[in-house]
């Protein structure tokens, strides 16, 4: 249907600087192993991660070093900007468009921030319109590919004819904290990466795939699974324990709920796309999803090429899953601070 929105061009990329899981363990082990006693029994997560290799904003000997607030954001900028450029241009140009065609333009980031946000530091370089409209998002988190996807898609089907980009960029590795001697922050260490990934979508024919639904599920008391605690030093991390075992016995019966509202159920879907945060998080949601273990080929593929990348890591997995043939219909999965579980629903064009 024309009046349907599609996704017309979608863009994935990482900065230059490339840690191996190995180089990152050997790192940890010098900057933490003297100061935490319990360092070498959490360190068995960079073996167990699913990891080998992820991105970074700046080559590993930067993090030797302590960082306040100033050098975490100046990094930020710089880095963010040129993958905002990227993605974004990749992703117009996959379309058949330019930035001037762009109309509203959707930004969510949870790792850094500007003021004036990215898109408006970005207008001139890319050539957006004095008339844009700019929605930049930020605290989602890891669902923030789904949400944001999804905010993206609304807005492009409230305006037939519009263009809507939607760009993703998060730093993970820019909150590394040398002074916080915790479990999470190891575990993190551990498993965070840096990337972007930028989409177009409007109404009209063509395009990759049709936006078919979306939906949200926020559950209740549960500020204290994943988040920032933010204080002098910059961000530090909040992630509880229980994130798998809660994803298994919650997810499920909360992706339902969405699909329900949208006339679907689950076995409507020929493949759930989801965010991998982590190996125990995947065979979680596959539990949750009763999918057949190992399923979720294309996701560990994107862990342990990248890491966890937070929201755009999603969408390394959506591209990868286009390449390899869309099936009729997929969902789009992602879980976040809230704590929240997000869906799109995708039909092949």
């Amino acid at each position: 249907m024309t009046d349907s929105v599609k996704l017309a061009g979608l863009a994935v990329a990482a900065p230059e600087h490339v840690i191996s899981q190995q180089h990152a363990l050997e790192a940890s082990a010098r900057l933490f192993a003297d100061r935490f006693e319990d360092f070498r029994h959490l360190a068995r997560v960079f073996d167990s991660a699913g990891i080998q290799k992820r991105h970074a904003a700046r080559p590993l000997a930067w993090f030797d070093d302590a960082h306040g607030w100033q050098d975490r954001m100046q990094a930020y900028a710089e880095v963010a900007s040129g993958l905002f450029v990227e993605t974004a241009s990749s992703a117009l140009h996959q379309a058949g468009l330019e930035a001037g065609d762009v109309d509203c333009v959707v930004t969510v980031s949870s790792t850094g921030f500007t003021t004036p946000s990215l898109d408006a530091q970005m207008a001139r370089r890319m050539g957006f319109r004095a008339d844009i409209e700019r929605v930049p998002v930020f605290g989602l988190g890891c669902a923030a590919g789904v949400s944001g996807f999804a905010i993206a898609a609304r807005l492009a089907r409230s305006r037939p004819g519009a263009v809507v980009l939607f760009v993703s960029v998060e730093l993970c590795t820019l909150a590394f904290r040398l002074d916080e001697l915790t479990r999470p922050n190891i575990i993190a260490t551990a498993l965070f990466g840096d990337g972007a990934a930028a989409c177009v979508l409007r109404t009209g024919d063509g395009g990759m795939a049709e936006v078919e639904s979306t939906g949200e599920h926020l559950f209740p008391d549960t500020l204290d699974i994943m988040g920032w605690k933010i204080d002098d030093g910059g961000f530090g991390i909040v992630l509880a324990q229980a994130l798998p075992p809660f994803a298994e016995q919650e997810l499920g019966p909360a992706v339902a709920a969405i699909l329900a509202r949208n006339g679907l159920t689950p076995d409507d879907i020929d493949r759930f796309i989801c965010h991998p945060g982590g190996t125990k998080v995947l065979a979680a949601m596959e539990s949750a999803l009763s999918l057949t273990p190992g399923a979720l080929d294309h996701e560990r593929g994107v862990l342990a090429d990248y890491g966890n990348m937070s929201s755009p890591t999603i969408l390394f997995v959506l591209e990868r899953a286009i390449r390899a043939g869309l099936p009729e219909r997929a969902a789009m999965i992602a879980m976040g601070p809230g704590f929240s579980a997000s869906c799109v629903t995708l039909r092949r064009i």
